[in-house]
């Protein structure tokens, strides 16, 4: 089981998520490997309140500010003002952290 970002990291260069990982996490896998559209469905499919936190990033990242907006709120955060990549990496780390 993965449990620092370093090894999240590393872990970009295979052929899917490693196993083990949260919905959450395998969605922040997917977008950091570029594929935004199959870390959206894997969010989508995400009823926690991590999986809502990283939807709403999601969103932000696509520039639909209203859904990501929505999607904060579910997960119980305030709306992100910093880089994507800070969130992202603040996402990851709070989640490999909690064991998620």
């Amino acid at each position: 089981m993965i449990q620092d970002i370093e090894a999240f990291r590393a872990s970009l260069t295979g052929d899917a998520p490693p196993p083990g990982l949260s919905r959450a996490l395998q969605a922040l896998w997917y977008d950091a490997c570029g594929d935004w559209h199959a870390a959206h469905r894997v969010a989508q499919d995400d009823d926690s309140i991590d999986g809502a936190w990283v939807h709403a990033y999601l969103h932000r990242k696509e520039g639909d500010l209203a859904n990501a907006g929505y999607w904060y709120r579910q997960a119980g955060r305030p709306v992100a003002i910093g880089s994507l990549d800070a969130e992202w990496e603040q996402i990851a780390r709070v989640l490999l952290l909690s064991g998620q």
